[in-house]
Formats: structure tokens, sequence, C-alpha cells
């Protein structure tokens, strides 16, 4: 599986998007400062993923939600629950 994921950042509530093959190590890896763009905002907590069976998807859905602010204000939409924690 490939999943685009969001995590937010318990330092300055921002969120970051990306994705990955492996959830779990992509987010140890957040977190423990081992990922150039996003070290200085550490700690982190996941707030969604979507799974994809077909690696181009997931990078697709990356960049939609990346680049369209409009997709990307869609889902915050049926999250937004999920973004107050």
């Amino acid at each position: 599986m490939f999943y685009v994921y969001i995590l937010k950042s318990k330092k300055d509530d921002k969120l970051y998007i990306g994705s990955t093959k492996s959830l779990q190590k992509r987010f140890i890896e957040h977190n423990n400062g081992k990922v150039q763009s996003t070290k200085s905002r550490i700690p982190f907590i996941p707030v969604y993923y979507e799974a994809y069976s077909v690696e181009s998807d997931a990078r697709l859905r990356e960049s939609q939600l990346k680049l369209r602010s409009r997709a990307f204000a869609q889902l915050k939409k049926r999250i937004k629950n999920s973004l107050k924690l």
C-alpha cells in the first residue's frame, strides 16, 4: 500500500502533507528530526491518511492537495474535528 498523510505540528499547529510506502516508519522519521523540511517543527501528530494500491495514485493525490487549495480546503472541511486536536 501507498499512503498520503497529513501531520500537524504541535509546535506551530501547521499541517504537513506527504506520501510514503511505510506510514509508521515515515511518521517516526518526522518526529525524530530525520526529515529536513519538518525537523524544525517537531513533534507531530498524525491527523489523516488515505491508502492507495498504486504509488502513482498516492503521488497524484499528494500533488493535488499541495497545489490545489480547493482540494485541500474541501478535505479540511471533512476532517475539521481531527484538526482541532
